[in-house]
């Protein structure tokens, strides 16, 4: 997956509490196991009338924020049913970060998994972001992973904190196979053991 270091983008106000993962992405787009072309699809019931049309009041509709990076939300974000296909929609669209109260705890490891870095901060602080997001095109903020350090449009910083582990993970693009591929030299090191001692084993393979 991408490294995730720096961010600089349009942050997107959805003041909603409660968003789950049907409201993300709707149990209709499930079918695929393709993570890309899931982005037409992000928030759909929100987003679009019956008849497919967009929906002129959604913000995501609204051409300030149709190029935004970052997602600044309400409580409990992520919650509902578990679906890795939520953070592949948000991504798939080009959402990079979300900031909220709270995240549910399955989408909020399913983010860091996908390259998306999913931000806690105490509830005056979002309010404060939500605020700068109401700027529309104006309302950039700068994340910087490394510091852990967010910076708003008038240029005041919040600091946020994070798992160390995750924050590795998203600094150097490390998914599970990521992971696993850095132990690449020690399981070749095993595998080699094991024909050499267990021949018959690799035979049966």
């Amino acid at each position: 997956m991408d490294k995730f270091t720096t961010l600089d983008g349009i942050a997107a106000p959805l003041p909603l509490i409660n968003i789950d993962t049907d409201m993300i992405i709707p149990k209709q787009y499930l079918k695929t196991i393709k993570r890309t072309g899931l982005g037409v699809a992000l928030f759909s019931e929100m987003r679009y009338e019956d008849d497919g049309s967009e929906k002129p009041d959604f913000v995501l509709n609204q051409s300030a924020y149709r190029d935004a990076e970052i997602l600044v939300a309400g409580d409990n974000f992520g919650c509902g049913s578990s679906r890795e296909h939520a953070p592949w929609a948000l991504l798939d669209f080009g959402i990079r970060c979300v900031i909220a109260p709270s995240f549910a705890d399955i989408f909020y490891n399913n983010c860091f998994k996908n390259g998306i870095l999913p931000i806690v901060l105490p509830q005056e602080e979002v309010d404060k972001l939500m605020d700068d997001a109401q700027r529309g095109s104006n309302a950039r903020v700068s994340i910087d992973l490394e510091n852990q350090t967010i910076k708003g449009p008038d240029g005041g910083t919040i600091a946020f904190e994070i798992d160390a582990f995750k924050k590795k993970c998203l600094l150097n693009g490390l998914d599970d196979i990521g992971l696993t591929m850095e132990k690449e030299q020690s399981i070749s090191d095993f595998e080699a053991k094991r024909a050499e001692h267990m021949p018959w084993l690799t035979a049966a393979q």
